[in-house]
C-alpha cells in the first residue's frame, strides 16, 4: 500500500470521507447524549401521566393505570410526602412535579457533560 492510499484510508475512517465532518467518536457521544435525553424524557412524561391520572381521579383498578403507577413510584424517588399541603391534588402536582423536572435536569446535565 502506498504512503497516499494510507492517508486516504486513515482520513476516510476519521472524518467519513467529508472534510468538515465529525470523527465518528463525536457522532457516538452526540447520539449518546440524544439517548440520555431523550430517557429523562420519557421519565418526566411518565411522572407527568401519573400526575394526570391522580388529579383527574382515574380509575386506580384500572390495569392501566396500575403500570403507570408501578413505574412513577420509584422513577419519583424522595419526592413523594416531601411537601404536604393540605390538598391533596396539590401534593401530587408539587409532589410528582418535582420528581419530572428533577429527570428532566438530571439527563440534561448528563447529555450535556457525555456531548462534550
Amino acid at each position: 500500500m502506498s504512503l497516499e492510499r494510507a492517508r486516504r484510508t486513515v482520513y476516510s475512517v476519521t472524518f467519513n470521507g467529508h472534510p468538515g465532518h465529525m470523527p465518528y467518536v463525536a457522532r457516538n457521544e452526540a447520539t449518546a447524549a440524544r439517548i440520555i435525553g431523550m430517557v429523562g424524557a420519557v421519565f418526566a412524561l411518565i411522572e407527568g401521566l401519573y400526575i394526570l391520572m391522580l388529579v383527574l381521579d382515574a380509575d386506580q383498578t384500572n390495569r392501566f393505570f396500575q403500570f403507570i403507577k408501578s413505574l412513577a413510584e420509584p422513577l419519583a424517588l424522595f419526592f413523594p410526602g416531601l411537601f404536604k399541603t393540605g390538598n391533596a391534588d396539590l401534593d401530587v402536582i408539587l409532589n410528582y412535579g418535582l420528581a419530572a423536572i428533577f429527570w428532566l435536569i438530571v439527563s440534561g446535565f448528563i447529555a450535556r457533560a457525555i456531548a462534550r
